[in-house]
């Protein structure tokens, strides 16, 4: 009855038996192995383009290489202020691009707006020597209000960034729960959209530690290996990532995972929207679903042993609830039915 993160889900089996397979015989270190060189093919299938793979551990290592290669030391990185990279990632941004700052920007549902984004760029300061120069603008997808970007959204936005010359960057942690919410195909929400770079997260979404920096304009991935190299994430025994992703991505198993959270939020918000002393802040869109509801009640389920974040912080009277792709309906039923029963509201009539 966790509903903190995604994060505090196990491993999908389909990946342990990868892992397992993975452990038997000698394979090439470095990423010289058949699991690696089968992901960056397989990747490149799903995305429809060609693209450079590079496996890493975390996704703040995945985020923070790769606004690396888009931003010098005296440039920015055009943020929600919501995002990951902002409030979550201990200044990783800023120490493996050598100082570029991050620049937070407004927005209803975890979103960047274009006008506000143009804004931005309007006083950003550009040429002018005493000013950070903007490098970079990174989207998260799906946000970390559960919303999703769509197609025509994210090209509006990397519209405007392009024509000021810089790179778009996808935090793409949850970007399998986007693609399954949307029904669009991965390279409408990402290249062909004007992402030049993805943070692909598998990590949240069944694998045990597992991302990938995929870069679709191939020519930014220059020397982006020596920066790999120098954060750490260059492993040795690279076949054990590889092995994670490519049985992540096989027969469709990273977008059933994503599906089945998603389906999980949409059970528990449309209960949650049932109760009058309730309120959702955000559309559910994803895996995340963010409710207010009475102060008592938030002590009281969190008494009966359910888990769950207040949010933003402790003090709030809202709470979030995460799903994942091993979420039980029964716990989800559950969380309603108790929750129902300290709010003193009957349980729905059944059908007859």
């Amino acid at each position: 009855m966790n509903f903190a993160s995604d994060n505090t889900a196990g491993a999908h089996p389909a990946i342990l038996r990868a892992l397992a397979d993975a452990a038997t015989g000698r394979a090439m270190p470095y990423g010289n192995d058949p699991w690696t060189t089968r992901v960056a093919a397989r990747l490149a299938e799903i995305f429809e383009t060609a693209v450079e793979v590079f496996p890493v551990a975390t996704g703040t290592a995945c985020n923070a290489l790769a606004l690396s290669a888009l931003t010098p030391p005296w440039g920015a990185v055009l943020c929600h202020e919501a995002a990951h990279v902002q409030v979550d990632e201990c200044g990783a941004p800023e120490f493996f691009t050598a100082g570029a700052k991050l620049v937070p920007l407004p927005g209803p549902d975890g979103k960047i707006r274009p006008a506000t984004l143009e804004a931005a760029l309007e006083r950003a300061g550009f040429g002018i020597v005493h000013a950070v120069q903007p490098a970079a603008l990174t989207l998260t997808q799906s946000t970390e209000c559960g919303a999703v970007y769509r197609p025509d959204e994210i090209r509006a936005l990397a519209d405007l960034a392009h024509a000021r010359g810089l790179g778009v960057h996808m935090d793409g942690a949850r970007f399998a729960n986007a693609v399954a919410a949307t029904g669009c195909s991965p390279a409408d929400l990402t290249w062909r959209a004007g992402i030049d770079v993805l943070s692909l997260g598998a990590t949240k979404n069944g694998a045990m530690a597992a991302e990938a920096v995929v870069f679709f304009d191939r020519g930014r991935a220059d020397r982006f290996a020596f920066r790999r190299k120098r954060a750490g994430h260059l492993f040795s025994k690279m076949r054990f990532l590889s092995a994670q992703l490519e049985a992540y991505l096989a027969d469709g198993l990273w977008l059933a995972n994503a599906a089945h959270a998603n389906a999980m939020a949409k059970r528990l918000a449309d209960g949650l929207a049932a109760l009058p002393a309730v309120a959702l802040l955000h559309p559910v869109e994803a895996n995340a679903v963010f409710a207010r509801l009475p102060g008592p009640a938030i002590d009281a389920m969190a008494q009966a042993g359910f888990r769950f974040y207040r949010w933003p912080d402790e003090r709030s009277d809202a709470i979030r609830l995460v799903t994942a792709f091993d979420t039980d309906p029964a716990d989800v039923d559950a969380f309603l039915a108790r929750l129902r029963s300290i709010l003193l509201i009957p349980a729905p009539a059944t059908a007859t």
